[in-house]
């Protein structure tokens, strides 16, 4: 039987993650909003900053997959999930 994998992670980093992500994001969005400069700067950089932010999403799963996929190998392989320390 293999073991239980726990998630380290508790909930309360967890919303502190979230919030800090909504805080952040509404703080760029104000700032992008009330910038002294023409709409098309403003759409530009809006634009760029979803860009950021989804490209950032994608390149966290992207990281998580490759780890899962190692800590399978491994698994399979006969070991544990973890690095050996």
């Amino acid at each position: 039987m293999a073991p239980s994998i726990k998630n380290t992670t508790s909930n309360a980093f967890f919303f502190q993650a979230a919030i800090s992500f909504v805080i952040s994001f509404a703080a760029v969005g104000l700032g992008v909003v009330f910038l002294p400069v023409d709409m098309w700067v403003r759409g530009f950089l809006g634009i760029s900053m979803l860009y950021v932010v989804t490209s950032t999403f994608t390149l966290a799963k992207c990281v998580r997959d490759r780890q899962e996929m190692a800590a399978l190998e491994r698994v399979t392989g006969g070991g544990t999930p973890y690095y050996n320390a």
